[in-house]
């Protein structure tokens, strides 16, 4: 048992010591740490199965200590397997966030050519200048509309909590 414990120990120092070089690789190279760790976790937690095996025959006086180093070393283990899904997790997400940021950078956000549209399409449907000042008075007007009603009904509100309260 204690050959392959020490062992098992040893992977478990070489993963921590390879988590460090995540932070540091570059993004051609990170999924091959990745998938090596990930490789070595799976390693440890088969060879962890047969040290529990492997603790359950040791003496008597010996079972409850060797018991219980096999458990800090899957206790260990277990945490540098969360360690891994979480950096994982944000790579992942900040991988999506800059996929999102750059499809907004891309598009273009323009009322002027959307008004100047709208404009040909009136023109090609035959109304009128007149008519089209008119639709955008008419749209104008709404905003303050909108605006005041919000207004209102948020002094509606605050007077119904004030008295009600």
């Amino acid at each position: 048992m204690e050959p392959l414990y020490q062992q098992t120990h040893k992977q478990v120092h070489e993963i921590q010591s390879h988590m460090g070089r995540l932070e540091t690789a570059d993004k051609q190279s990170l999924h091959i740490v990745e998938n090596e760790i990930q490789a070595s976790i799976d390693q440890i937690f088969s060879h962890l199965e047969r040290l529990e095996i492997l603790s359950s025959k040791e003496p008597p006086n010996k079972r409850q200590n060797a018991k219980l180093r096999v458990d800090q070393l899957k206790y260990d283990v277990q945490h540098l397997q969360t360690a891994l899904q979480n950096f994982q997790h944000r790579r992942y997400t900040r991988e999506q966030q800059e996929r999102q940021r750059a499809e907004l950078l891309s598009r273009t956000f323009t009322t002027n050519g959307t008004q100047k549209k709208i404009l040909d399409i009136a023109n090609m449907l035959g109304l009128s200048n007149t008519v089209m000042r008119l639709i955008e008075k008419r749209a104008f007007q709404d905003k303050y509309f909108m605006i005041g009603g919000m207004l209102l009904t948020c002094v509606v509100m605050f007077l119904v909590v004030q008295y009600l309260t």
